[in-house]
């Protein structure tokens, strides 16, 4: 039809050329908006050859065959094909079963003997944080999800306040000017004066058009990167030069059978104001800077840093149900299976961003943010703690996990928490309360390191669940996870949380691990002798003459009281 059109003359021609180039164009200006086609024919490229062969081989034999009843078998058997393809696939979810088998499989697992230490524990959990940020905007701002990153040795929570996504006006006119960052650390947290940071980006998650940070990092892709990557969760944090910077966690699909999800690298967006040279480069090529996994390394804010998409770390945590063997996770084996627990009402689901001392270990691994998995027993009336799991939050290609069953320490999982919490205070009114985000919470104390579960109580809304209470000083608790008590501690005076502990558990760990005493106050002792010289040495001198002339006194006195009797 085109080559038929070409040949009418030279009018059509020019018509033909001008089109061809306006359609090339706008497939090179547009490509952020077909890309989610292209990745997902390289995500199920597998399952549409093998679709498409069958398909191809069966409509040709149906082309040849004479026969009415051979066509309709040749029907009946893509029918067949493809409805078992379907419910084998998708309805028992075998497609998802071997693409996390391909992650197991390529996955750097290291097993480790002993557990880290955590360390800079953060006190409120992120739905109160995300809470609290709403709270200090106006009617036309939003605020991005926190995410918990390391801004020089601190931990806080960032986010951005941007244009929001109710008006479209101020995402396409707009600038993201303002970020917050908050201590981790704090009770505390204030969502005001030096917390509240102005910084211009002209790229943000809640603007529009090519101004949105998806669309900005899906252009920046080169030709291949189109077909293997895409965006995933933005982060804010300081580069080394002290500048704010958006950071964008990519995740990049790997394999031909069943392709699987990893980390990246990620994408840097430097701050600045909108101008028309900013709005070609973003038309044209988008907006950032590429750092891979293997040159993150020579960037120091990006390393112990937290850029890892947690839907990569969930996929690598999941995978640790093939330590058994590729069988045993189905519904006739389930040994050694294991699942991420799912908390109901807790809006925050694994994993926990955790700050880990792995310094005490002999694993080599670094200190820093880690991604952390409480892993337990596929069935819903198991609650033991079966894999902890430490994914580096900055991508590192390691995995490390501790297998607790193995060790048979029966210790209680995250799921068995909230029961416990409820049960321990059984005055709260907990259809208004619920016990949130148990994070591990791992010290030395009494001889020996001790893992338990730091939990927090917030309020939540009846009309909408994901309003959480934004309280500056939350109730919180630590659940030992091997003796299952709960213990309440004063959120204000975090230095005596491991004397709290030990002064309500130092009993019952007494009498079953034989331990000592600790935690002994020092008491000085008196010198009552020295003490009795003191008063004496402090006593008036007598004179020996008065006292006998006194003691003579008394003898005369006593016998004239005879005399006159």
């Amino acid at each position: 039809m085109i080559k038929t059109y070409w040949n009418k003359g030279k009018k059509q021609k020019a018509i033909t050329i001008i089109v061809s180039f306006i359609l090339l164009i706008a497939l090179f200006v547009l490509r952020d908006d077909y890309q989610p086609a292209l990745l997902f024919v390289r995500k199920f490229i597998f399952i549409i050859l093998l679709s498409s062969i069958v398909l191809f081989l069966g409509l040709r034999k149906f082309r040849k065959s004479a026969s009415t009843g051979g066509r309709l078998g040749i029907l009946a058997l893509l029918v067949i094909f493809f409805g078992i393809l379907y419910v084998v696939g998708w309805h028992f979810k075998m497609y998802d079963y071997m693409k996390t088998y391909n992650v197991f499989n390529h996955l750097n697992k290291v097993e480790i003997g002993e557990l880290p230490l955590t360390q800079n524990e953060r006190i409120q959990p992120l739905r109160n944080v995300f809470s609290m940020a709403n709270e200090s905007v106006g009617e036309t701002k939003d605020v991005s999800l926190p995410h918990l990153v390391r801004i020089g040795d601190e931990n806080k929570w960032t986010m951005a306040i941007q244009p929001t996504e109710k008006y479209m006006w101020q995402g396409m006119t707009d600038n993201t000017e303002e970020v917050f960052a908050v201590s981790s650390t704090t009770p505390f947290p204030r969502f005001s004066s030096e917390n509240r940071i102005p910084v211009t980006f002209s790229i943000g998650e809640s603007l529009k058009f090519s101004r949105n940070t998806y669309n900005a990092v899906v252009q920046r892709f080169n030709f291949f990167q189109l077909f293997t990557m895409e965006p995933s969760d933005t982060y804010y944090m300081k580069n080394d030069s002290g500048q704010w910077v958006q950071v964008v966690s990519l995740i990049k699909w790997k394999g031909f059978l069943f392709p699987y999800p990893t980390f990246g690298g990620v994408m840097v967006i430097d701050n600045g104001e909108h101008d028309f040279n900013d709005y070609i480069e973003r038309i044209l090529i988008g907006k950032g800077t590429y750092v891979s996994p293997e040159n993150m390394k020579n960037h120091k804010y990006l390393t112990r840093q937290n850029t890892l998409a947690e839907k990569v770390s969930r996929l690598q945590a999941e995978s640790l149900k093939f330590l058994g063997g590729f069988s045993d996770p189905l519904p006739w084996n389930m040994e050694t299976a294991v699942k991420i627990p799912e908390m109901p009402k807790d809006q925050n689901q694994q994993p926990y961003v955790t700050d880990f001392d792995f310094s005490g270990t002999e694993t080599g691994a670094f200190s820093g943010l880690y991604h952390w998995f409480g892993l337990e027993p596929v069935g819903d009336e198991r609650t033991s703690l079966s894999f902890s799991v430490f994914v580096p939050a900055d991508g590192t290609d390691k995995l490390y996990y501790y297998n607790h069953a193995a060790k048979k320490q029966g210790y209680a999982g995250v799921s068995a928490m909230p029961l416990k919490v409820k049960e321990s205070r059984k005055e709260y009114d907990w259809t208004a309360n619920t016990p949130v985000e148990f994070r591990p919470y791992i010290k030395d104390i009494a001889g020996k390191k001790r893992m338990f579960f730091m939990g927090t109580v917030s309020s939540i809304s009846d009309t909408d669940s994901k309003q959480f209470d934004g309280s500056a000083t939350p109730d919180l608790v630590l659940i030992d996870s091997e003796y299952r008590d709960v213990v309440w501690i004063d959120v204000k005076h975090p230095s005596q949380w491991n004397k709290t502990v030990y002064d309500q558990l130092n009993e019952a760990w007494r009498s079953s691990e034989k331990i000592g005493y600790y935690f002994v106050e020092e008491t000085k002792e008196i010198d009552i002798a020295q003490k009795v010289v003191d008063s004496i040495n402090a006593m008036p001198q007598v004179d020996k003459k008065s006292e006998e002339i006194e003691r003579l006194q008394k003898q005369i006195d006593s016998l004239k009281a005879l005399n006159n009797q």
